[in-house]
């Protein structure tokens, strides 16, 4: 596996990071994963652009412009042949003595990989995925894409642990997110999804629904969705980088609507693919 480290495209197992790094000693970085299929990034500007606001979030210089990632990223593509992808990038605050205050002239640390993007199980997408709910107890800096993920790991263990694919965050008896994707809902066929704010991730995948749902004319909301609602709603969607968009059918062991995916997901979820071959070269239209 090739992976690029510091401006430098070389084997893995000699990349070498300093114990010293800032994001190995306080999860002080952000990062991004952009999918790729047929060996086209999917929404590169738009991933890229995301990063770049949650360094600024953090007060983390951006160490290359957006051209200038957008060719690593290409370059990237060189040593990894998978036609489906996901490239993974990260950014740390760099190698400094241990202090909480931020170094005055430490270099950013860059890393980046690329992997197979997984299938999703077939049967998640003919009869629908399990997920378990979670009080939402993270920190109320969620729309950066930091590096920092424990609250998240720790969400996403109690559905691994259930053998779920998800786990929905729900904070002060309100909709979130989950611990790996954006969540929506669907009631009498009225899309709703959380307004954007400090306590979710602006999804990319997100943004490619939202103007889905307005092309073709499906009615959507962008409010607060309250416990009950999500636990009383026809469909349940998740959306991600390598989940797209994908319905929930079971909820905490019990049936989201009928049981299987709803007729809205499946009008969009045939929009959403048509969007992505399109948008990577490889036919049709949305």
């Amino acid at each position: 596996m090739i992976v690029y480290l510091n401006g430098e495209f070389l084997p893995l197992e000699q990349a070498r990071v300093s114990p010293l790094d800032r994001g190995f000693l306080f999860g002080d970085g952000v990062y991004e994963v952009i999918p790729v299929y047929s060996g086209k990034p999917f929404r590169l500007i738009e991933h890229l652009e995301r990063m770049e606001r949650s360094m600024g979030r953090i007060g983390l210089a951006n160490p290359h412009s957006i051209e200038q990632w957008s060719g690593l990223v290409e370059q990237m593509l060189v040593f990894t042949q998978h036609p489906d992808q996901c490239v993974y990038v990260q950014v740390t605050r760099g190698v400094a003595p241990r202090d909480h205050a931020f170094p005055s002239d430490a270099i950013p640390t860059v890393f980046m990989m690329s992997n197979p993007m997984r299938d999703l199980p077939v049967a998640w997408l003919e009869n629908g995925a399990a997920a378990v709910s979670a009080v939402d107890d993270r920190w109320h800096n969620c729309d950066i894409k930091s590096t920092s993920l424990l609250g998240n790991v720790l969400a996403r263990q109690k559905s691994a642990v259930a053998g779920a694919a998800e786990t929905i965050l729900f904070r002060d008896g309100v909709l979130t997110e989950a611990s790996a994707s954006n969540v929506l809902i669907v009631q009498d066929a009225v899309i709703v999804t959380p307004p954007k704010s400090n306590l979710a991730l602006a999804g990319t995948t997100l943004e490619v629904v939202l103007e889905l749902a307005a092309r073709h004319g499906m009615p959507l909301e962008q409010r607060h969705a309250t416990e009950a609602e999500v636990r009383g709603a026809d469909e349940i969607w998740l959306t991600s980088a390598t989940k797209e968009v994908l319905p929930v059918t079971l909820l905490d062991g019990r049936p989201v609507g009928t049981g299987k995916p709803g007729p809205v997901w499946k009008r969009m979820h045939a929009a959403f693919l048509a969007f992505r071959r399109q948008a990577t070269g490889v036919g049709a239209s949305a």
